[in-house]
């Protein structure tokens, strides 16, 4: 979501790299706070992924210890739906039966989605808290760094790798690159295909979810900056304040399903590519 924009921000350029900057620390540029080395830590990011990571371990544990069967609560009833609605994914996607996927499923999605759910909080409002605490660069959605969404995507990848060598052996997973797709005849073609078939599940994975997600908060700010760059006294906020509010909620709804979908996306080609991996042929 998005709300007025800061009027000291120098202009729209300066607002929007502001708000596109991640709080950075290590191998840092101090001027332009971006990574200028391999030992750069995205501090907003660590901090909001993993503060949501232990969310769901704790609403977890607390549901664990809570179950009713009698009588459950809107909470449990929620939760079930999800499980039973990943379930039903990984049974239709997943060839066998492999103990790991269902969870993984599961996590992939609460996780992602609620990285991606950061995105419906006012732009201006982390910065402007954590502002009166000295601190004045913080991206409050993780999907938005790609750092998070290779992490997330590269994860997957290794899973995609292990469970390739260990259902097919190592030989059945050189032979894929040596005689797949068009067979012993063409070996050298073979590799390159098969080389680019499999870089481009994690490539696809993390550039779809980070592309959608940081053009989401561009909108956002895009919006944000109609009441703070386009209004000019009372007369003005009479107009456009009201068409901020507008925009802001149609893209809100709009948003929700955004974030939903990619989040639901993310779990589904991760179920997919997985149960390639552990096909035999």
């Amino acid at each position: 979501m998005s709300a007025a924009p800061e009027s000291s921000g120098g202009g729209t350029v300066e607002y929007i790299q502001h708000h596109l900057t991640n709080l950075c620390v290590g191998q840092c540029d101090p001027v332009t706070h971006k990574a200028t080395g391999f030992w750069a830590w995205h501090l907003d990011t660590l901090i909001v992924s993993f503060t949501l990571a232990a969310l769901i371990i704790l609403a977890s544990w607390r549901l664990g210890r809570r179950l009713q069967t009698s009588a459950p609560s809107g909470f449990q009833n929620v939760v079930e739906a999800i499980l039973e609605f990943v379930g039903g994914q990984v049974r239709d996607s997943f060839p066998g039966h492999n103990p790991l996927i269902a969870p993984l499923a599961l996590t992939i999605f609460l996780w992602v989605f609620l990285m991606n759910f950061m995105d419906l909080i006012p732009v201006d409002l982390p910065g402007f808290i954590l502002g009166l605490f000295g601190v004045h660069y913080f991206k409050l959605v993780p999907t938005t760094d790609l750092s998070t969404t290779f992490a997330l995507s590269l994860t997957v990848f290794a899973l995609i790798v292990f469970y390739s060598i260990k259902v097919k052996g190592p030989v059945g997973y050189l032979k894929m690159f040596l005689f797949h797709p068009f067979g012993k005849f063409f070996i050298p073609v073979n590799v390159v295909m098969t080389a680019i078939e499999e870089v481009a599940k994690p490539l696809s994975l993390g550039l779809r979810l980070f592309g959608n997600l940081f053009a989401g908060e561009l909108v956002f700010l895009l919006i944000a900056l109609i009441g703070g760059t386009l209004a000019v006294g009372a007369v003005g906020w009479l107009f456009w304040f009201p068409l901020q509010v507008t925009l802001d909620l149609g893209w809100l709804i709009f948003h929700l399903l955004v974030i939903t979908l990619q989040a639901f996306i993310f779990m589904v080609l991760s179920i997919v590519y997985l149960g390639m991996a552990h096909q035999e042929h």
